[in-house]
């Protein structure tokens, strides 16, 4: 195998660190200094004219949030309070696929969520999934390239794909969803969606609590087989996208329970793995679901394009009672949502009539490409100023979050409470045995075409999820079981050293 090549920087400067973001201690929010990161990212931003890089193929339509309970003891945030009503533009997704691609993929959904609020927008932007596969945002650009098309060929390439998942065993639980009878839903209408995340909540005493938004289908859960999706796409590409707009323009209008998962400050410090990780779960039986409200989707959109197409979300917009966390893959996000939509649609991207906020907004932004407004006038473009325009607003500042630990790009593996396999393991044990059997038929079909020795990793993987998933993943792929064995002895640098191609 010819020797590795040296990472560099983009003016040549040796790259110390490609996988892990510096961070103030192991579970501590991403520094701005690391500059990598940032050139990454936005890098990666700008790859594609004009589509989104990831979630190109979309559906949108307006609704509203309904709040029927009292959270009032976690949050200040006015859409939050009990009996607020409040508008909101919502777009559903696939994932990997370009703006021509087939609605029914096995691929996860996107679902962007902006709540036109009294105190500004609020952008809850998730998928129909709990989980993600990363959990550090330097990653972010390199499962995209892997899930899009192959720069040699031009195709999807599943050996690309299982070779990005099986090296970084973080993808594991996700990998299991989305080869599992949800990894096609039956429609937009017919699946759960998630803000994935962990942000805050805060309330008027300014005492702080971790949170999840969960969305929970009132249409009941329905999926679609490999057989039955590949029927479909060849009679119809757009099937989810038709299925929602039908049912909207008929008055069948689709509705979720909205819920939250709480976890105390003091909870998160004694949990027994990373509450911030996003590729694990918060156990329901430890953390129950609070019930929130009801979203309902009501109206479609008169132009596609101006309002789906124009549409942009980052999760960098919240409003006072809700704010974000240390998890690695949010803080990149923060950044790197805005970043790509002015790169998409330009810098006063806010200004498009689905994007612009519903209260007066006073940001002192100034000119730009395609400036829609009156660019404030003659009002002070700075601030401080003498005039009192526009001052701070010091009593919707978030409560101070202590910090702990040296700056540095740490490994989680390197967390003894570190556990990639559990929630993957967990998943198969609440299978039934026709989820099982298909979760297996899937993930042979799709990594069929994929090398032995990827395959003989994911194989390891399932072992140490659960003996059961691994023996039978093992069967399926036809592999040497005794091999299995002996690879699942040691431990994931181990496997990877052992699979590398000769």
């Amino acid at each position: 195998m010819e020797e590795n090549k040296k990472l560099t920087n983009e003016a040549g400067a040796p790259v110390a660190e490609n996988e892990h973001s510096l961070t103030a201690g192991p579970r501590g929010p991403v520094a701005l200094q690391d500059v990598w990161l940032l050139e990454k990212l936005a890098h990666f931003d700008r790859e594609v004219i004009p589509e989104r890089r990831m979630h190109a193929k979309g559906w949108g339509a307006y609704g509203k949030l309904t709040v029927t309970q009292d959270i009032s003891q976690w949050t200040k945030a006015k859409v939050l309070q009990p009996g607020a009503e409040t508008e909101l533009f919502l777009r559903f997704s696939t994932v990997a696929g370009e703006r021509g691609a087939a609605d029914a993929e096995r691929d996860i959904r996107g679902v962007a969520v902006k709540f036109y609020t009294e105190e500004g927008n609020w952008d809850l932007v998730g998928n129909n999934t709990p989980t993600f596969f990363l959990r550090d945002v330097h990653n972010f650009p390199d499962l995209n390239r892997a899930v899009k098309r192959d720069p040699r060929t031009g195709m999807r390439s599943a050996q690309n794909n299982w070779d990005f998942w099986t090296l970084l065993p973080e993808t594991f639980h996700q990998t299991t969803v989305v080869m599992s009878d949800r990894g096609i839903p039956a429609s937009f209408r017919n699946m759960h969606f998630y803000g994935e995340h962990t942000f805050s909540l805060y309330n008027e005493d300014n005492q702080r609590v971790w949170c999840k938004f969960h969305f929970r289908t009132q249409q009941g859960i329905k999926n679609l087989t490999d057989e039955e999706a590949e029927m479909l796409i060849a009679k119809d590409r757009e099937s989810h996208g038709r299925d929602l707009y039908e049912a909207i323009e008929k008055g069948d209008y689709p509705r979720w329970t909205m819920y939250v998962q709480i976890m105390t400050e003091e909870q998160a410090k004694n949990h027994y793995e990373n509450p911030f990780d996003i590729t694990k779960i918060w156990r329901h039986s430890e953390y129950p679901l609070h019930e929130v409200g009801v979203l309902e989707l009501n109206r479609n959109p008169e132009n596609y394009f101006a309002e789906v197409e124009q549409a942009a979300f980052t999760p960098a917009h919240v409003v006072p009672g809700i704010g974000f966390s240390p998890d690695k893959f949010l803080q990149g996000r923060l950044f790197v949502y805005g970043d790509a939509q002015r790169y998409r649609l330009g810098v006063n991207y806010n200004q498009i009539p689905v994007n612009r906020a519903k209260c007066e907004v006073h940001d002192y932004h100034r000119d730009g490409f395609m400036r829609m407004d009156g660019n404030y006038g003659g009002a002070p473009a700075y601030s401080p100023n003498s005039m009192g325009e526009w001052a701070a607003q010091p009593d919707v500042m978030e409560p101070p979050l202590d910090l702990s630990g040296a700056l540095y790009a740490y490994d989680p593996q390197d967390d003894p409470t570190d556990d990639c396999f559990r929630a993957g393991g967990d998943l198969w044990r609440v299978m039934t045995e026709a989820q099982r059997a298909l979760l297996i038929e899937n993930t042979a079909r799709n990594i069929a075409p994929v090398t032995e020795n990827i395959k003989y990793r994911h194989a390891v993987h399932c072992c140490w999820a659960d003996e059961e998933y691994g023996r039978r993943m093992t069967e399926a792929l036809g592999l040497d079981p005794e091999k299995v064995k002996q690879l699942s002895k040691g431990d994931h640098k181990a496997l990877i050293k052992a699979t590398l191609p000769e």
